[in-house]
């Protein structure tokens, strides 16, 4: 064997194949071949990053969960001079957040959810359809008084002076009422491409007493495949299609038709933040203020059913569906101001 470090001798006893496997693997043509394919998932930081952008000041609620930073979400916290997040200063705030709640009561964590991905399941724009006949003879729902809608038969329309048409009812429950076209519904259950967040609608209620609502979540994964309603007096209902029914001529701006003003100003911020609406993170056994009969009581939530959360209040022992954003809980109602520019944003129109 020879002395020179930079010489290789073979072996006589190497099998031949050796040789010629080490020269097939430096083959470019060898290694596509045996080439692997490896999935890599993508770090939750771009996955939102290719998600539709949310406003600044909030983080989507999957992330929210998930993130090391979801103590930088908005808090309501008594001292403002404290409402900027730091490294320096988290310990100090920790101690004194601790000291002035219990256990079963944090402070409560807004996002701004990402509601959904899907077209149809975000859209807020009527769709461009034929309007569907309403005919003397025809069989639909109509409004009696505010919050009260009974179902009844179109005995005439009427062509007032400035063309606006009525429609005479004459109502299963003895009266009659003569009404606009956005006062009437469908006696029907709708078609799906009719419907659209912002709908006007007509809810059916386990009693058979039908409500007014506004239409504020279509199916999705994230709401377990149901339709969420606002009834006009701001109750929240998941629903199945049977449960609701269209309203026939609606106004184009169906903020008009609710007579609830803190409610009308709800809809409005609700609406234009769609479809990334405000909500608050809560667990069962958490405390909160939510208002009852315009007063705020001390409450528990009971459970959490996506957008909606039961409530129970310690006073009266009652139980409530709330929305998790809702004016009645008493930070969301601070965060959102609602209650001190719904008069400005109604003025100015």
């Amino acid at each position: 064997m020879s002395d020179s470090p930079c010489e290789s001798v073979p072996s006589t006893s190497e099998s031949p194949n050796k040789e010629t496997q080490l020269k097939d693997s430096c083959d470019p043509l060898s290694l596509i071949k045996t080439a692997v394919v490896v999935l890599t998932r993508l770090p939750d930081y771009k996955i939102s990053a290719l998600r539709p952008p949310t406003p600044q000041q909030f983080y989507s609620e999957d992330d929210s969960c998930s993130s090391s930073d979801s103590d930088m979400l908005w808090e309501q916290d008594d001292d403002s001079s404290d409402s900027d997040f730091s490294l320096s200063n988290n310990k100090r705030k920790t101690q004194k957040k601790n000291s002035s709640r219990n256990d079963n009561e944090q402070a409560p964590i807004i996002v701004s959810s990402a509601f959904a991905h899907c077209s149809t399941e975000t859209t807020k724009v009527r769709p461009n359809l034929p309007e569907k006949e309403v005919a003397v003879g025809m069989m639909i729902l109509a409004k009696r008084k505010t919050m009260k809608w009974q179902r009844g038969k179109i005995v005439d329309i009427v062509t007032k002076e400035d063309g606006r048409l009525k429609y005479k009812v004459c109502f299963e429950q003895k009266g009659r009422s003569l009404v606009s076209g956005h006062h009437i519904a469908f006696d029907t259950i709708p078609d799906l491409e009719q419907l659209y967040v912002g709908a006007r609608v007509v809810v059916r209620f386990p009693d058979h007493k039908f409500r007014p609502g506004v239409l504020s979540e279509l199916p999705s994964r994230k709401n377990r495949l149901r339709f969420l309603v606002f009834i006009d007096d701001h109750t929240p209902l998941y629903l199945g299609l049977p449960s609701f029914h269209l309203v026939c001529r609606p106004l184009d701006d169906i903020l008009e038709d609710i007579p609830d003003d803190p409610h009308k100003a709800f809809m409005a911020r609700y609406l234009k933040d769609w479809p990334y609406p405000h909500l608050t993170q809560f667990k069962a056994g958490q405390m909160l203020n939510v208002q009852l009969n315009g007063v705020y009581q001390r409450s528990e939530v009971q459970a959490v059913d996506c957008s909606v959360m039961q409530v129970l209040f310690q006073d009266t022992q009652v139980r409530e569906w709330v929305h998790r954003g809702s004016i009645r809980l008493q930070h969301m109602a601070r965060f959102l101001d609602i209650n001190t520019v719904e008069e400005q944003d109604y003025d100015s129109d």
